[in-house]
């Protein structure tokens, strides 16, 4: 039986990132919720003057962004790029598909995020030099060793160019 969700219905809470600037709203993970098991699939809202995560790249997974409503820009090892409601950007695993939601508005920026969950997943953060094994969420940096997941992201905004960030208001 086909599992039905329609936007309006679905409760939205902060995941509660130590970093408030981090601390995005998500749905409930609607593929967990119909049983999936290799398919993630979430609702995010993110907040204006918030990053939706650190930027990051996958070496398994793939992930699937389709922006709903508002706008954000996307950082990607290309630059960056105003996406807005319609969008669909999709990111293949591998460093060349590195990416980081910024919302720049007044309103926030719902997207539908859809992943790919393979056993074993590492993923690279290039400003911080960390790694993290999912699903164990091992996280290691290459002085430090283990290390919590936000750890080096305290100065995110300057990777960031300060046009992009004075947008938003």
């Amino acid at each position: 039986m086909p599992h039905h969700y329609h936007l309006k219905d679905l409760p939205f809470q902060k995941r509660g990132a130590p970093m408030d600037i981090f601390d995005l709203m998500s749905s409930p993970r609607l593929g967990q919720l119909a049983g999936c098991k290799w398919l993630q699939v979430d609702i995010r809202r993110l907040e204006p003057g918030k990053f939706s995560f650190p930027y990051h790249a996958h070496r398994a997974s793939e992930e699937f962004f389709m922006i709903l409503s508002g706008q954000a820009t996307l950082r990607s090892p290309e630059g960056f790029r105003t996406v807005s409601a319609q969008e669909i950007v999709i990111f293949p695993a591998g460093a060349e598909h590195a990416h980081q939601l910024y919302n720049h508005g007044d309103e926030d920026c719902v997207y539908l995020d859809v992943r790919t969950t393979p056993a074993i997943d590492v993923v690279d953060y290039p400003d911080t030099g960390k790694v993290n094994i999912l699903p164990q969420m091992e996280i290691y940096d290459q002085k430090q060793g283990r290390c919590e997941y936000y750890s080096g992201e305290e100065n995110v905004a300057s990777h960031w160019p300060a046009d992009i960030l004075k947008q938003q208001k």
